[in-house]
């Protein structure tokens, strides 16, 4: 399950995840996205799901604890690219309420 790491203008990074989320994949997907906001320290992460084949609640996780890792250091997260079942996914585990408007979803 690789994760493409761009940078995208001052300030913030693209993390474009491929294959599947699930319970095995997200471990390492969240130590490279991790690293990624470590070493250069974005203000904003872009989470773009345009080659995510299948999610399941791991992908959840993934996005809380990124998230919770932005906020920390003063960042925000934006959820790029969804399908439309990824948003299903995100409603369903009630993360809609923490996603804004718009093609663009920030949280």
């Amino acid at each position: 399950m690789p994760v493409y790491i761009t940078e995208k203008g001052e300030g913030a990074i693209v993390a474009k995840i491929t294959g599947e989320i699930d319970h095995h994949s997200a471990r390492w997907l969240r130590m490279d996205i991790d690293t990624a906001i470590s070493d250069k320290s974005p203000k904003k992460l872009y989470l773009d799901f345009s080659g995510v084949s299948f999610m399941d609640s791991s992908g959840v996780g993934l996005v809380m604890g990124r998230y919770k890792n932005m906020r920390e250091r003063g960042g925000s997260v934006s959820l790029i690219n969804m399908p439309e079942y990824i948003e299903k996914v995100m409603s369903l585990a009630g993360m809609d309420r923490l996603l804004s408007e718009g093609k663009e979803r920030q949280i």
